[in-house]
């Protein structure tokens, strides 16, 4: 019986040789580092960058995205109220962000 190992590389080697490969738009090309790249964490891009081609978005990513629209209004707004909302929101998310992952860690599914 074949191990999961040789299980995909038979099926990459199948793939190779019917040119479904060489078919994929990013085929032989660098891979482009999307919007958000640098803020995630190591551990994490390239599973979120496999979802995201997938069409599938995390929940965490959604999050990342939205904490940084909340960085962006935070840099851009002068109204000192506004400023310690936002500061505040960013805050919560930070840390929900934080649990998440750390979530992730520790269950051992990344």
């Amino acid at each position: 019986m074949a191990t999961l190992d040789e299980h995909i590389a038979q099926r990459l080697r199948d793939s190779e040789r019917s040119g479904e490969l060489r078919s994929a738009p990013s085929y032989g090309k660098p891979m482009v580092q999307d919007d958000g790249w640098d803020q995630t964490p190591p551990e994490f891009r390239l599973p979120f960058k496999i979802l995201k081609d997938a069409g599938v978005v995390p929940a965490e990513v959604e999050l990342m995205q939205q904490l940084g629209r909340l960085r962006q209004a935070l840099a851009t707004t002068t109204d000192a109220e506004q400023r310690q909302v936002l500061q505040r929101r960013i805050s919560d998310l930070q840390q929900t962000i934080a649990l998440r992952l750390e979530k992730l860690r520790v269950s051992g599914q990344l």
